[in-house]
């Protein structure tokens, strides 16, 4: 039985994938690209480019969405600019983040497009709960429109990747609890449509129990997302205070040697939702120096790069 096979079988009778993952690329090396949102403030492809090369990056992981660097009704003249000046300052594009959720003429024109760039892997638009009307009927529905999405995927072979993401009351995102996102993607190829595992807002969500949600979601996942934050309060109100990595209370040291038995190969999105001068919002105009958020940019990177090469990747 071929690892395919075994995946498939695995799969199907709700065993539990402690090994290898299907996306195990060995001999791949990671590649770290910052989250083109953070660099909003850079006025054209070539200067967003030029920056992610001089913090150090290996690539760039770009906003393709309605507010991003390439508008959606633009991707076909646009995105072949911005993956040129990408490729001029040395960097890959392996990754687009997107608002899709359903297979329609934008989606397709988007993928082709991408697709016919190189670009291997797109994060999918997220789908919300309606808190009064049945969990499980709604979960059903999404599940109809992300297989049409991954079939999208697949006919112009780049894969999808659907992020967990920590709820915001009074928004319900699907998928932030993990469960219902191995439910999402119940009877989809997941050659074409997975997982973009961030471990910052698994963390928001799933307290300490986070790993158990990890080892279930684990074979679907093909992307990661990198941040960190601490909880704070404010007028008897709990939130979400973002910080520079290792200052916060997500649990690198135990994730990480997990990321590396489950041989997640990224490639990496790193967010900086730090405090950052309006960077962090995805801002066109800073309020603080710009070598203040490259410097805080370049001191995240190396912290990442150290503890992926202390875990072996």
């Amino acid at each position: 039985m071929n690892r395919r096979h075994f995946l498939q079988a695995t799969l199907a009778t709700s065993t539990l994938l402690t090994t290898a993952s299907v996306w195990a690329e060995p001999k791949a090396k990671i590649q770290i690209c910052v989250f083109s949102k953070q660099l909003q403030w850079a006025d054209s492809y070539q200067h967003m480019a030029e920056i992610a090369a001089e913090i150090g990056f290996d690539g760039i992981d770009l906003t393709v969405r309605p507010g991003g660097h390439v508008l959606p009704e633009r991707v076909t003249d646009d995105l072949p600019k911005a993956h040129e000046a990408i490729r001029k300052a040395g960097l890959a594009l392996p990754m687009i983040v997107t608002h899709l959720t359903k297979a329609d003429s934008e989606a397709e024109n988007i993928l082709k497009t991408a697709a016919s760039l190189g670009v291997r892997y797109y994060r999918t638009g997220n789908y919300y709960y309606k808190p009064q009307t049945d969990i499980l009927s709604q979960l059903k529905q999404f599940n109809i429109s992300l297989k049409e999405l991954s079939l999208l995927s697949q006919k112009y072979k780049i894969a999808g990747c659907y992020q967990n993401h920590a709820s915001i009351p009074p928004t319900f995102y699907v998928g932030a609890a993990i469960w219902d996102l191995k439910e999402l993607l119940t009877g989809i190829n997941p050659d074409w449509m997975g997982v973009q595992y961030d471990i910052n807002h698994a963390t928001a969500e799933g307290g300490d129990n986070w790993p158990i949600n990890l080892q279930l979601i684990a074979p679907y996942v093909r992307t990661f997302d990198i941040k960190d934050f601490y909880w704070d309060r404010k007028e008897g109100k709990r939130f979400k205070h973002h910080c520079a990595l290792g200052e916060g209370t997500v649990d690198f040291k135990t994730y990480l040697p997990l990321a590396k038995k489950y041989q997640f190969t990224g490639p990496v999105s790193m967010h900086f939702e730090q405090s950052l001068g309006g960077a962090e919002n995805g801002n066109r105009t800073l309020t603080i120096d710009k070598k203040e958020v490259i410097a805080a940019m370049k001191k995240d990177l190396h912290t990442l790069r150290t503890w992926l090469s202390d875990n072996g990747f």
